[in-house]
């Protein structure tokens, strides 16, 4: 079975996760995960739990989680959950990193600024010849 997590979820649950990694506290997060997925998403994860507690596979994960890097709490996430034959997708794996589109823009603007730049240092090595 696939679970989609849309990207309001999964930036819902990065927020949570880098305050949880400012302030050393993940009860919050464990919550702000919790209710990220549907509620049929949640009973469906605990049919296939053995112990059918989504909130202790949670509190399983972020034991296991370092507490310092995001992408590694989804990781372990999409681990547990695949291990009870549940697929965790989020909708766009590009898009689930937190940031907005426009840091991808200025990045492709950097780019094109050093493209430009390099451009004209070739031209003023010409005019010297």
């Amino acid at each position: 079975m696939e679970i989609y997590l849309d990207r309001r979820a999964v930036r819902q649950i990065r927020l949570s996760a880098q305050e949880a990694i400012e302030e050393d506290d993940t009860e919050s997060l464990r919550e702000d995960i919790l209710e990220a997925f549907t509620e049929e998403q949640v009973e469906e994860i605990e049919r296939r739990l053995d112990n059918g507690d989504f909130y202790e596979l949670l509190t399983d994960v972020l034991d296991e989680w370092s507490g310092d890097d995001v992408d590694e709490l989804f990781e372990l996430l999409e681990t547990q959950l695949g291990e009870v034959g549940i697929d965790l997708k989020t909708e766009s794996k590009g898009d689930d990193d937190g940031g907005d589109d426009d840091e991808d823009v200025d990045d492709e603007d950097d780019e094109d600024l050093d493209d430009d730049y390099l451009d004209d240092d070739d031209e003023d090595e010409d005019e010297e010849e």
